[in-house]
């Protein structure tokens, strides 16, 4: 059974696992050895909190960080006493050991007053063992709460109406026609039917027919294919992922609400391939000269689009399950920024390779998502509506996932270990830019062109028509 729900809260359990704590008391147990769900630099924030918060700040809200080291300091100074505590009762075993050893008998009463304060340690050990995860359980919930502090680079802005505009792309191919919307061309070529989609779901669900199928199979193959040849490695990962998935790459618990469940099991449908791509290292040691490990995956995607009722009702832009090629990156710290320039000049490969005209927006603090630190988007034309649409975006996560997720790496010779960091984006959204062809490829005679790098996994040049 797949739910729709609005919203969660996560508990630490004894044995490590995470539960997710929803509405009406339901409750799922996300199982995973080892797993540690929210992670910041705890040691950055302690060193210098005013910095820190500025950081985050710049996002545009304010975040309880004094509580968190509030809270840190009450947990290490229970860790600093258990340990003090442990450290006597060893003493005091050893000691009895060694006086009994010597022949001291067990009835002395310096053996028995040794065993009267070994048996106080154990007590005063029980007794904190509730205390410390208490302070562990929350502090645990309001780490989950912190987004990813922006980077020094990211332009600093209120919201999307300050985000920076950075090039645009192909505007000799913008048609200089009047263009109708992708919606009614796909009605007239016969290219979907919406009215029975609803029929076996509901609203915002499309089936694909006949050469509107064919084209968007194209689109994919043609996307793994110049992924793959610019040195991706094809992932086709699982469609379920369970709730210490979700958590490592920062879906959850903020954004529970975005995500369809299976009521009966700890799986979710996946939002995007990045979250069971990102989670096949999760909890791993990579070798340093793993780096960089790049991959793509074709997946579905499915998502509630809650808050959107009202928008994007027609077409392809909004819908609760599209598909989407997507890129993850796993790299060195040193590499990132580089890393990231070069994902968003590979997802731009992709729509240069479509003469399809396109705009790079750089997000400002305010417009950021919550896990990325850096992000562009990637926006297409759509004549018809006669502006950008978002059709890719391309973020670098720093270790915000890897802290949470537990992906680090390690070279020969050295000592301890680094967590990776994070990139992904979409190369790209596949039913948009089927709808970005539909409308700019769209012809006098109400066919549509196919883009030339297509024709050979259509084997046409027209869809409509007699050339189709």
């Amino acid at each position: 059974m797949i739910e729709e729900f609005s919203g969660c809260d996560g508990k630490q359990q004894q044995d490590g696992s995470l539960e997710l704590i929803f509405p009406l008391g339901d409750r799922i147990k996300a199982v995973c050895t080892g797993f540690r769900p929210p992670v910041i630099d705890l040691k950055q924030l302690r060193e210098n909190p005013q910095a820190f918060s500025d950081r985050l700040r710049r996002r545009g809200a304010d975040f309880d960080l004094d509580r968190i080291l509030e809270l840190d300091a009450q947990q290490r100074q229970l860790e600093q006493q258990r340990s003090q505590l442990q450290a006597r009762s060893n003493e005091i075993g050893a000691l009895v050991g060694k006086k009994i050893k010597s022949g001291v008998a067990a009835t002395d009463p310096e053996i028995q007053a040794l065993k009267a304060e070994a048996n106080d340690l154990k007590q005063q050990l029980s007794d904190l063992e509730p205390q410390e995860r208490q302070l562990k359980e929350e502090l645990e919930r309001l780490l989950l709460t912190i987004p990813n502090p922006p980077s020094e680079t990211t332009p600093i802005g209120r919201d999307e109406t300050e985000n920076v505009e950075v090039r645009r792309w192909g505007e000799e191919y913008k048609p200089s026609q009047p263009c109708q919307p992708h919606w009614d061309i796909a009605t007239q070529l016969g290219l979907w039917d919406v009215e029975r989609s609803v029929k076996v779901a509901q609203s915002r669900f499309v089936t694909l027919l006949g050469m509107g199928a064919a084209l968007e199979r194209a689109l994919i193959q043609f996307m793994l294919d110049t992924h793959r040849d610019r040195g991706y490695v094809e992932v086709l990962p699982p469609l379920l992922v369970n709730s210490a998935s979700l958590t490592g790459t920062g879906q959850l618990p903020k954004f529970a609400e975005e995500s369809f469940r299976c009521a009966d099991d700890d799986l979710w449908l996946i939002p995007t391939a990045e979250v069971p791509v990102t989670n096949l290292y999760r909890d791993e040691i990579l070798a340093a000269d793993q780096l960089p490990i790049y991959h793509c995956a074709y997946t579905p995607c499915f998502r509630r689009e809650a808050g959107s009722y009202g928008k994007d009702t027609r077409g392809l832009i909004r819908l609760h399950q599209f598909n989407k090629v997507e890129l993850v990156k796993f790299v060195h710290p040193e590499t990132s920024a580089a890393e990231h320039e070069a994902l968003v000049a590979d997802a731009e490969f992709i729509l240069q390779a479509l003469k399809l005209p396109y705009r790079v927006i750089e997000l400002c603090t305010g417009d950021l998502g919550f896990g990325a630190m850096k992000c562009y988007d990637l926006e297409v034309w759509l004549p018809a509506a006669g502006c950008y649409r978002e059709i890719s975006s391309c973020s670098n996560f720093g270790d915000f996932q890897a802290r949470r997720a537990k992906i680090r790496f390690k070279g020969a010779k050295q000592k301890g270990t680094q967590f990776v960091h994070t990139l992904n984006g979409s190369g790209l959204a596949v039913g948009r830019t089927m709808a970005a062809i539909l409308e700019n490829y769209q012809q006098p005679d109400g066919t549509v062109r196919v883009p030339a790098v297509l024709q050979p996994y259509l084997k046409c040049s027209h869809i409509g028509g007699a050339k189709s």
